[in-house]
């Protein structure tokens, strides 16, 4: 068995060494980052973690800066990683949004180009009180449509970040919002989504038939979820979506890659499910041989 971290986020390593610079440069980076406590991470550092969690590929998943030459400078260090991995690493760059459409179209097409095999995480809603720039974006209105055709033109995935709209407060938690998620899957049908965090509860409304209709191309990942949910998000998100719409994510070095693993071989009990969420799935999803 292939085992696929969908969600990993690694920075150049002059933003792990000078944290402080790039907290006064970016609203969305300073509430995240700004605590010492919170992990920062280089490629060198996941390619350990995956070494010690027998994970086998990790997708490498950008930021989102305010500042396009910032997003254009971790892209190129997502990239690079990538090319220099031997396929262990993928590259999922992030999107100027604030930019308007050249711009995000030129940064895609470019990525594509260099080989990125998606694109993320992607927070195109803004951080309550602090609206970085680029995260004011209309992903159910028509620049979310552009952006969905842009996706299907290129072939490529879409992760991202969503928010719970109930339970407790934490840093990253104001975001992505459930109606715009679900009203961007609905405008644009075929358009390959992964959404991180469980959706930030979308699969449970699959319980309505229109609503598991409007999801068949629509992913989940499980990033972050010993910090949200109890253990039986597995079996019911199961149930809900099916076994085949879950990726595992870590959400590395926020929680390590084998804790994480251990959690989903603990947690489900289906052999075939679990192989399909710790790597079947994803390899589908993005080719993998």
């Amino acid at each position: 068995m292939t085992v696929v971290d969908i969600h990993a986020h690694v920075f150049p390593p002059e933003v792990v060494a000078d944290r402080a610079r790039f907290v006064a440069a970016d609203a969305a980076f300073a509430e995240l980052y700004a605590s010492p406590k919170a992990r920062l991470a280089t490629a060198e550092d996941l390619r350990a973690g995956m070494d010690a969690a027998g994970v086998d590929v990790s997708v490498a998943v950008g930021f989102a800066w305010s500042d396009p030459e910032l997003c254009r400078h971790h892209n190129d260090y997502l990239l690079e990683a990538a090319d220099r991995s031997g396929g262990r690493v993928l590259a999922f760059p992030t999107l100027p949004l604030a930019a308007g459409d050249a711009a995000i179209a030129a940064e895609a097409r470019r990525c594509a180009a260099a080989g990125a095999r998606g694109f993320g995480e992607l927070r195109p809603e803004p951080v309550e009180g602090l609206r970085p720039e680029n995260l004011g974006f209309d992903l159910a209105g028509e620049p979310g449509r552009r952006l969905g055709r842009l996706a299907r033109e290129l072939g490529l995935p879409l992760l991202f970040h969503a928010s719970e709209p109930v339970g407790h407060a934490y840093a990253g938690k104001q975001g992505l919002r459930l109606e715009s998620l679900y009203g961007f899957i609905r405008a644009n049908p075929g358009t390959q989504v992964i959404a991180a965090h469980w959706g930030g509860g979308l699969p449970f409304y699959a319980l309505m038939p229109e609503v598991k209709e409007a999801l068949a191309d629509v992913y989940f990942d499980t990033a972050a979820s010993s910090f949200l949910y109890q253990p039986a998000v597995y079996r019911l998100a199961c149930e809900a979506v099916g076994a085949e719409h879950i990726l595992f994510g870590s959400d590395f070095p926020l929680l390590s890659q084998a804790r994480s693993r251990q959690r989903v071989e603990e947690a489900v009990a289906d052999p075939v499910a679990r192989d399909l969420i710790l790597g079947g799935n994803a390899r589908r999803l993005l080719g993998l041989r």
